[in-house]
C-alpha cells in the first residue's frame, strides 16, 4: 500500500475527505434495498421479520447485510433484547429520519414527472 502526501491546506483537505465520505455514504445508501427498508420502517420499530416480510423480494441474507451497512452509518439502530430467542428491534435514527424525507422528496418527484418519463421512454425506444 502506497501513502499520498496531500499537499494543500487543512481546509481542502477537509473537504476532499467530506466529499470521499459523502460518495461512500452515498453509495451506500443509493440502492433499492437500502430505500425500501428505510420506508417500511418509517416512523416504527419492527422486529427483522417484520421487515422481510414487508419488503417483497429480499432475501435474508440481503436485509442482514443492509441492515448492517444503515446501522453503521447510523441511519438505524438495532436493539437486542436478552430473551431465548434473542428480540431484535430496528428503528430509525434522527438522520435515518431525515434521509427518509429525502426519500420522500425523491417519490414525490418521480410520481409528479412519471408521465414525462414514460412518455420520453417510449420515444427512445422507438428509435
Amino acid at each position: 500500500m502506497v501513502t499520498k502526501q496531500f499537499k494543500g491546506s487543512p481546509e481542502d483537505a477537509d473537504l476532499t475527505r467530506a466529499d470521499s465520505l459523502a460518495r461512500e455514504i452515498f453509495s451506500d445508501i443509493a440502492n433499492k434495498w437500502a430505500l425500501l427498508i428505510t420506508e417500511v420502517i418509517g416512523d416504527r420499530t419492527l422486529r427483522f421479520s417484520e421487515l422481510r416480510d414487508g419488503i417483497e423480494g429480499i432475501s435474508h441474507k440481503m436485509l442482514t447485510q443492509n441492515l448492517r451497512m444503515l446501522e453503521r452509518n447510523g441511519l438505524v439502530e438495532r436493539t437486542v433484547y436478552p430473551t431465548v430467542p434473542p428480540r431484535v428491534e430496528y428503528t430509525l435514527t434522527e438522520p435515518g429520519h431525515a434521509l427518509r424525507v429525502t426519500i420522500d422528496g425523491l417519490c414525490n418527484w418521480t410520481h409528479q414527472h412519471l408521465g414525462h418519463i414514460e412518455d420520453s421512454r417510449r420515444r427512445f425506444e422507438a428509435r
